[in-house]
């Protein structure tokens, strides 16, 4: 891979502009299936543990790949990272589509989550492209993003696939997932210009800000070497945790309580999403500026934890579910951008993909260990106690963060809209 050539895309007036389209379009891809892929593996006889496991493959794969994607985009720049992993992408929507047996639907997830580097390298994208003053707000229009994907993506695959709990062809969505993350990759390669060129990873020398070029890029290294980035990093890990608890079991807890099929379920999750949208899309901008991104992540945590304990508590009382699903998806809708400036904030001009792809590789973890402990709990304790083992793992955010609230990187003034 190599970023020669990237002079010849046009530049974007606005390149967080066609950044935003392309994360929507990637993550669009992956919500329509979101809803399905639980129905798609309990369709093929498998346990609820073995359900929420199969879930948990895709952010295991990305757990293991995210930090390569972000160091191989600090090397060779963002854009040939963002077109490999959509590529690889497609063909794990195609593989899913064809899945005729419970192993297919393993190996398509796993494929997925190690293709999965575009959110790394769309993270660092924006950082390059940002200053200090802008960064939460930059992150928020990814975040953004990304939540505008997973709000229109599941209710398109609920309905894609109707409500029948036992059906089980995910073909047509599957293409549908494909032509979406074919349209991006159009777009990374003919509007987004190249945001590395010029400061390839490894030059001799010292960074534009007069620092010696960082050393330490490893997960680890990063982590033992930059006290602020672990709590961050922690943080990100225990509310990631808790949600891949609430993505994996949902679907499952709602068949089994409601008899709700895919359909009904994708608009369930459609209300997390619309309430992450909102809080990322507008919001944030209000309320980063005069907050700081720690104080706004802390108030995030809280909301988060409040949903996923009114969802636990909720029986059979489905408006008390509706009250918790809106406050999951404001929660994370303020944690997300903010957590994620402050990692950025963490950074050094020449190893900010390294840093976002520890980030993010938090975020993998805790979808990997959501996920394989809620199928477990929900069998041996009851219906609600994943939601309630969720909230307890939101409730100490709040106190690793609270170290940062004063922070240069945490209270960062945001301009007025684009």
């Amino acid at each position: 891979m190599s970023v020669e050539g990237s002079a010849a895309v046009p530049a974007a007036r606005n390149p967080l502009r066609t950044l935003f389209l392309v994360s929507m379009l990637d993550v669009l891809g992956f919500g329509v299936l979101v809803p399905l892929v639980p129905y798609l593996a309990n369709r093929f006889g498998a346990a609820p543990w073995l359900v929420t496991a199969i879930m948990g493959s895709y952010s295991l794969c990305q757990l293991l790949a995210a930090p390569l994607w972000g160091r191989l985009s600090d090397r060779h720049g963002r854009r040939p990272i963002l077109m490999t992993s959509l590529l690889g992408a497609c063909a794990s929507y195609l593989l899913l589509g064809l899945a005729h047996n419970l192993w297919m639907v393993v190996l398509s997830r796993m494929l997925a989550g190690a293709m999965a580097g575009n959110l790394a390298a769309a993270f660092a994208y924006a950082s390059d492209v940002s200053t200090p003053a802008t960064r939460v707000r930059s992150m928020g229009m990814v975040g953004a993003a990304i939540g505008i994907g997973f709000m229109l993506g599941m209710p398109i695959g609920g309905t894609l696939a109707g409500n029948d709990t036992g059906a089980h062809n995910l073909m047509l969505p599957a293409v549908v997932s494909m032509g979406f993350n074919l349209l991006a990759l159009l777009l990374v390669k003919f509007r987004l210009p190249e945001s590395r060129r010029g400061a390839p990873a490894g030059r001799a020398g010292t960074t534009a800000a007069g620092r010696a070029p960082a050393t330490r890029s490893r997960p680890l290294a990063l982590l033992l070497h930059r006290p602020p980035l672990r709590r961050i990093v922690l943080s990100a890990l225990l509310v990631t945790t808790a949600q891949g608890v609430l993505e994996s079991i949902f679907a499952l807890w709602a068949l089994n309580r409601f008899g709700f099929g895919p359909r009904t379920v994708g608009y369930a999750l459609f209300v997390v999403a619309l309430g992450a949208v909102l809080m990322q899309g507008g919001l944030v901008r209000v309320l980063a500026p005069r907050l700081g991104a720690a104080r706004l992540a802390m108030y995030g945590s809280v909301a988060y934890l409040s949903g996923q304990l009114a969802i636990g508590l909720a029986g059979t009382r489905l408006p008390l579910v509706g009250v918790g699903l809106a406050l999951c998806g404001l929660g994370m809708g303020a944690f997300t951008p903010s957590a994620s400036a402050l990692a950025s904030g963490q950074a050094q001009d020449d190893d900010r993909g390294a840093v976002l792809g520890t980030y993010q590789s938090g975020n993998s973890l805790g979808r990997v260990l959501g996920p394989f402990m809620a199928g477990p709990v929900y069998a041996a304790l009851g219906a609600g106690s994943p939601f309630i083992l969720a909230a307890c793992l939101a409730l100490p955010v709040s106190l690793l963060l609270w170290p940062l609230r004063g922070s240069e990187s945490s209270r960062t003034p945001t301009p007025p809209g684009p």
